[in-house]
């Protein structure tokens, strides 16, 4: 059996795998955590999977995890490395299978007490205007000819097809849109499997939740963003769907053949990867980006379907209700981004695996609405828990190359939860706290249970103890749709 990684504390917040603890590692393993999270993670090959993530070829300074760790493809989910571009690569199982999966925040002038008395109607509205489940269908549905422009596009294509208005896209990260998309790049079969998904939810830990905003920790930036103590927000997470997958699995079956036949054996398989300014490397990143643009176009149509229903259920149009986009961010995502490194500053390619961007105040990617408080970083946690609204900080760029955690984690695995959890028991337990679940399936509950995740307060807690964000409020369910 393989020895589990050894964790040595540096400080209250942070662990390291030590270089010399696993045959190869180039640089340490850097684990953001605290004890109370630590139990969750004693023996798991997260930890593994970290230690082998910094034995990849070009990786700078630390392989990092974040607070919501757990396993998953080849990175754990919640991870998070760096790579020089001339000697680094590129490892689709560092940006995971649903490219560009992601979170958007939309506000709205609604109070708590006018949505409560038609929260079931609302809930069942957007539960028929926004298809969810495995293999959902409907939204949008694409022909042939408007795939490459969507794949160019994003939210810009959909935007100018009547699914919004631009002052959406100066709210969401690269403005919904990722430059150097390669369409070209992107398999019939992905384009195939996108044609019927664009504003679908799909399923898993997908969801659409209407929300009120509960506490505030900086009402300075609260208030700019718009989050009044009492006010409904709903929030959107998606990715790009059956054509991200199949982008993904294109890719790590091309980079698997690469390296057969160059007879390079990696610690392991699922870390296959290939030179960033290799061919494989080069048309990966293409296809990656054109399908982080279909999720973009895919939220956003999302965010049409959203005002559709707001206004069906209230009788007044979406623009009377201030349905508005807050931010939209991404979390499984590879970008060039620039960092300082061993004292000098250098463009690196940066992976983001079920973890965000969390830019300080000052930088230019962030909104300029933003810019003065920092990114905003949305945090979900599970459908009987809060969700956070936080503010990237500028340790995240000393310590973690402008990262932040994404969501509460995993705690069980989704066959774990289904024989954990009874249907019956845990939508009685959320009814009994007001809250109303609209579910594809009976496993799209189970699976996705409040006790199948880690406490989203001791994550919040970890990211902001670690100096990466800080706190700016909290959210509490009201409805959720899940896949």
């Amino acid at each position: 059996m393989t020895k589990v990684p050894t964790l040595v504390p540096r400080d209250e917040f942070t662990f390291e795998i030590p270089r010399e603890e696993v045959p190869g590692m180039r640089v340490p393993g850097v684990l953001f955590s605290n004890a109370a999270l630590l139990e969750g993670v004693a023996g798991d090959p997260s930890l593994q999977q970290l230690a082998n993530v910094a034995t990849l070829p070009g990786i700078e300074q630390n392989a990092l995890a974040m607070p919501d760790i757990h396993f998953g493809y080849g990175f754990p989910v919640g991870g998070v490395a760096a790579f020089d571009l001339a000697e680094g690569v590129v490892s689709p199982g560092g940006i995971g299978y649903d490219i560009n999966c992601g979170v958007r925040l939309l506000r709205t002038q609604l109070t708590v007490e006018e949505v409560r008395p038609r929260l079931h109607e609302l809930i069942e509205r957007l539960y028929r205007e926004v298809p969810s489940g495995v293999g959902s269908r409907g939204g949008r549905p694409l022909k042939p000819g408007e795939v490459d422009e969507v794949l160019s596009g994003g939210a810009r294509w959909a935007v100018r097809e009547g699914f919004g208005v631009p002052e959406d896209l100066v709210v969401q990260e690269e403005g919904g849109e990722l430059a150097g998309a390669l369409p070209a790049e992107v398999s019939e079969t992905a384009r195939q499997r996108g044609l019927r998904q664009l504003g679908t939810l799909g399923s898993g830990n997908h969801f659409l939740e209407v929300q009120a905003v509960d506490e505030r920790f900086d009402p300075a930036f609260a208030d700019v963003l718009g989050l009044v103590p009492g006010r409904v927000v709903v929030m959107l997470h998606t990715g790009s769907r059956g054509l991200g997958h199949q982008v993904a699995t294109d890719f790590i079956r091309r980079m698997d053949e690469r390296l057969a036949r160059e007879g390079v054996a990696l610690v392991d398989r699922q870390l296959s990867c290939a030179p960033v300014g290799s061919d494989d490397g080069a048309r990966y990143l293409g296809a990656m980006a054109a399908a982080a643009n279909f999720a973009w176009a895919n939220r956003q149509v999302i965010t049409a379907a959203v005002r559709r229903s707001f206004a069906a259920v209230f009788g007044r149009p979406a623009e009377e209700l201030g349905i508005e986009i807050i931010y939209d961010i991404a979390h499984n995502m590879a970008k060039i981004e620039e960092h300082r490194t061993d004292g000098t500053s250098k463009k690196l390619l940066v992976h983001r695996k079920g973890a965000t961007r969390a830019f300080p105040s000052g930088r230019e990617e962030v909104p300029v609405a933003y810019r003065a408080f920092g990114q905003p970083v949305l945090i979900p946690g599970d459908m009987g828990t809060a969700s956070y609204v936080l503010a990237g900080l500028p340790g995240s760029m000393t310590r973690s190359f402008g990262s932040s955690c994404h969501g509460a984690g995993r705690r069980l695995s989704r066959h774990a939860a289904i024989r954990s959890f009874r249907f019956e028991e845990v939508t009685r337990r959320l009814a009994e706290r007001g809250i109303v679940v609209r579910s594809a399936t009976r496993e799209g509950v189970t699976e996705e249970a409040p006790g199948a995740y880690k406490n989203v307060e001791e994550v919040v807690k970890v990211a902001e103890g670690a100096g990466l964000t800080r706190r700016v409020a909290r959210l509490l369910p009201l409805g959720v749709v899940k896949g």
